[in-house]
């Protein structure tokens, strides 16, 4: 009889013992279902998905059928997949004027607006050497300063270049002669600048977004204005008596985007009240400036691969769910600020306390299928050594990707671990860790589509970050902060 006991309870011991350490269902998880949905969320219907716009609706519409389909349960607001906020859209209007004596600029075709403001200025003209001796002696209080833009000093060594020659320039110089009281500041385009010109005008007539309680409102007072004349300007700025005149008008619109929200129940009937964050962004860029004769930007890496990889996670949790729930949150208006991401760690549908860590991915479906990134994995950027410890067991138990060290770097020029959606988390405290491939010559571009994602990548990635989440979901232990470990907006 005692040798009966002692088997049963064996038995009974060993049954406890395997579920505690089941193995992960990687096998839910097919290349199949991520190329049929990829297509589909980066299909040219959805129009690049922007942020504020129908398209970004339309796309949410979608992610909550598949969610449903996917086994998820609603986790947004009052008993939807939905949790709807404003984004604040701040834009320079055509009734902006700039003119120097009696010469009036197109907007947008002559001179560019580089800060939305609302502002009139007078003030006469201030030739400037951008060279640090001259801008310290000089004194541009009250003037309209004129400088020539340059590329030195500024690294060339990073994604979008063009595109982002202008704001760089910018940067280097705003502070400085704001400070200094300089009422505004003309930038006279380089060889480099004319090249931009095309590319950032888009992006300044767009103007600037923001939520409730972060740049939803124009600064009052105004920022000094800025603006960008063409490179022929020069010498009639430089020998010119008369006065800029300018009267920069913006105004604020109020558009709904929109983060989809659902989730996994977990089994245990404590751990189930906790939460493993699932993060990625559903928006991209829309439809805009052509690349040959594509004007959509369909953004298939960045980021409906992390979104499918979220639901092809989401059916591997419904097929054998954690001990924890799994949550899934695609956040909407990350290209235009990680807004949406933003909203939802500041109102989260679930007790923020009871996340015990995001998982976020943006571009996972790219570059060497040997290799990845994961930043927040060293310092300065790291948040949690338990959550990176977990992420690399993972990653030696599944994929056994070749991990990337330099992208987590604080002196990389891309400072990509502030660019997605775990940071807003990162800033609340909350464990969080960053999977990507990184960035290519693709990004942002209309080529970004879904006949371009190495679907053997994607499923490696979508492999690694599930088994990441399933070692969270099923551990008594939930991963520690670094006491000393602060970001700040």
């Amino acid at each position: 009889m005692k040798n009966k006991i002692v088997l049963i309870f064996l038995a009974c011991s060993g049954l406890v013992f395997s579920q505690a350490i089941k193995k992960p269902l990687v096998s839910a998880i097919t290349v199949k279902d991520l190329k049929t949905d990829m297509y589909e969320m980066a299909g040219d219907h959805f129009n690049g998905r922007e942020a504020g716009t129908l398209d970004e609706l339309k796309v949410s519409m979608w992610l909550a059928n598949k969610a449903k389909e996917a086994g998820m349960i609603p986790a947004g607001d009052d008993g939807t997949f939905f949790q709807f906020f404003d984004l604040y859209r701040h834009q320079v209007t055509s009734n902006t004027k700039f003119r120097i004596g009696q010469k009036t600029y197109k907007l947008w075709s002559e001179v560019l607006v580089a800060e939305t403001a609302n502002i009139k200025v007078e003030a006469p003209l201030f030739y400037l050497e951008t060279t640090k001796e001259a801008i310290e002696k000089a004194d541009v209080k009250g003037k309209a300063v004129v400088i020539v833009a340059s590329k030195e000093g500024i690294s060339e060594d990073i994604s979008l270049f063009d595109r982002r020659y202008p704001g760089l320039f910018k940067q280097k110089y705003y502070e400085q002669l704001a400070a200094k009281g300089a009422a505004a500041l003309i930038i006279v385009a380089d060889e480099l600048g004319e090249k931009s010109w095309s590319q950032v005008e888009p992006q300044m007539t767009r103007g600037v977004y923001g939520i409730e309680g972060y740049r939803d409102k124009i600064p009052v007072p105004s920022r000094m204005p800025t603006f960008w004349l063409h490179s022929d300007q020069l010498e009639f700025l430089k020998t010119t008596k008369d006065n800029l005149s300018t009267e920069v008008v913006s105004e604020t619109y109020k558009y709904p985007s929109v983060n989809v929200v659902g989730k996994i129940e977990g089994t245990d009937a404590k751990l189930k009240n906790e939460y493993v964050l699932f993060s990625g962004h559903q928006d991209h860029d829309g439809v805009r400036q052509k690349y040959g004769q594509d004007s959509i930007y369909n953004g298939a890496d960045d980021n409906a691969s992390t979104c499918v990889a979220m639901l092809a996670i989401a059916r591997a949790y419904k097929k054998q769910p954690g001990k924890r729930t799994a949550l899934f949150v695609f956040h909407g208006a990350e290209e235009r600020g990680l807004l949406g991401s933003s909203w939802y760690a500041s109102h989260p549908t679930v007790p923020q306390k009871d996340i015990i860590a995001v998982l976020n991915g943006d571009m996972i479906g790219r570059n060497d299928v040997n290799q990845a990134a994961l930043l927040g994995s060293s310092a300065p950027h790291e948040n949690s050594s338990d959550l990176v410890s977990v992420a690399q067991k993972a990653n030696d138990e599944g994929p056994k990707f070749e991990l990337d060290k330099l992208w987590d770097r604080p002196e990389h020029p891309e400072y990509f671990f502030f660019r997605s959606d775990h940071i807003p988390y990162v800033r609340k405290g909350i464990p969080s860790v960053f999977f990507t491939s990184v960035l290519h010559s693709q990004y942002h571009t209309p080529m970004d589509e879904s006949e371009n994602i190495d679907y053997v990548k994607l499923h490696k990635m979508t492999e690694w970050i599930y088994r990441t989440g399933w070692i969270l979901s099923n551990d008594a232990n939930r991963p520690k902060l670094l006491p000393d470990a602060k970001f700040e907006r």
